[in-house]
């Protein structure tokens, strides 16, 4: 048995066996240890009083049992400052199971606002996080001097993760953040930001293998997905997006950190694209980074009222800071659309703008569907990349044929 499915299978039982509210905990039924962080650990749900002590107190002791453990979060809402749990000495799996709602204090200057390191073996069970990002965001738009902002819920270098149930609220920056990390499970998200939120990225995954993500709803203000460099075995389903940006692979190639990359065996399917600017993208810097994004899979996705459908875009430079008329050095190769359907809100319904150091190679549409109804005609451009069409159905016809 794989280390992932023995903690999906643990995590599956501890959740049948746990009731959901700490008043109808038995702990004499179960041998699992039971830490609450407002019985045990003083923490007050009074959205005032800070409570960042009692939460990493909850989080030694639940590392220290030797069997697995529970922490507990009842209803409230609990004040916290930038938090970083850490997971190298922990002895047995932990189920933090949130009834109530974070927020956070104080952490405009700080990396992340609740963060997890060397961690293996965690599932998180509910709970909203809200990160009040809303000051920030106008600081930012304002074009003033701001911080960067914290990531909401970072993951860095763990492995053997399930997040069920979790709600992100107007993050700083990335809602979730997934970094160096091996079997992450993620299902029943919900992150809600305005769509003027900048940099507000859904989930955002690099240099991590075996990331799933399954029936959420993203609402932001840039990406509701976005995969960086060094990832392989991703797989998204039954996702709605909108607004926001789109599902994205990249920007990748920006600097020499991402020199040799590969981004390799990703599936997005059954996905809603609501509203948003782009459709399903993949992006790379118009720089000399080399790297590959090969076998990427988006099987079915209904779009309404997109821009840039579907797009490959090598020549991104947002700043204006790359060579002019220099392509990207990163091969893209076998790239599958198939049932894609919807309305575009741009007469632009397919972009291939690929590079003509490395050409794109072994694109492939099949029952394509996208119609647009606003003036002009809708068209196609295609530069430098090998595509072949499939399929009973492809509008629009003059374009894809």
């Amino acid at each position: 048995m794989t280390n992932n499915l023995f903690y999906l299978l643990l995590f599956s039982s501890l959740l049948h066996s746990l009731p959901s509210s700490a008043s109808r905990v038995n702990p004499t039924v179960s041998s699992i240890k039971i830490y609450d962080v407002v019985r045990n650990f003083g923490a007050k749900g009074d959205g005032n009083t800070d409570a960042t002590t009692s939460f990493l107190n909850a989080w030694k002791a639940a590392c220290a049992s030797l069997t697995p453990s529970q922490i507990y979060v009842p209803k409230g809402n609990y004040v916290l400052g930038s938090i970083s749990f850490e997971g190298f000495s922990c002895k047995s799996p932990i189920l933090f199971i949130i009834d109530g709602t974070l927020i956070a204090r104080n952490i405009d200057s700080k990396e992340f606002w609740i963060g997890f390191h060397n961690v293996n073996g965690l599932r998180i069970k509910g709970g909203v996080l809200d990160a009040k990002g809303k000051n920030l965001w106008d600081c930012k738009l304002g074009g003033r001097k701001c911080p960067m902002g914290a990531k909401s819920l970072n993951f860095d270098d763990s492995k053997n993760i399930v997040i069920d149930g979790l709600t992100s609220r107007d993050s700083q920056l990335f809602h979730i953040s997934i970094n160096a990390c091996l079997n992450v499970n993620m299902g029943g998200i919900l992150v809600t930001a305005p769509a003027t939120s900048p940099n507000t990225d859904g989930i955002h995954i690099e240099r991590s293998n075996g990331v799933t993500i399954m029936h959420s709803q993203f609402m932001t203000g840039d990406d509701c997905i976005s995969i960086g460099p060094f990832n392989q075995n991703l797989w998204i389903e039954n996702v709605n997006c909108g607004p926001g940006h789109g599902i994205s692979i990249g920007s990748l190639g920006k600097g020499q950190g991402d020199q040799g990359l590969l981004v390799q065996n990703v599936t997005v399917k059954t996905v809603n694209l609501t509203s948003t600017q782009n459709g399903l993208r993949i992006k790379t810097f118009a720089s000399p980074i080399k790297g590959n994004v090969r076998d990427i899979h988006f099987l079915g996705a209904t779009m309404t009222n997109v821009g840039n459908p579907i797009i490959i875009d090598q020549y991104y430079c947002p700043h204006g800071t790359c060579p002019p008329g220099q392509g990207s050095a990163i091969q893209i190769s076998n790239v599958e659309y198939k049932n894609i359907q919807g309305i575009s809100s741009t007469p632009q319904i397919v972009t291939f703008d690929c590079s003509p150091q490395k050409q794109c190679d072994g694109l492939q549409l099949q029952d394509i569907k996208l119609t647009y109804t606003g003036p002009g005609a809708p068209h196609c451009e295609v530069k430098n990349a090998h595509w072949k069409v499939g399929g009973l159905i492809q509008l629009p016809p003059k374009c894809l044929n």
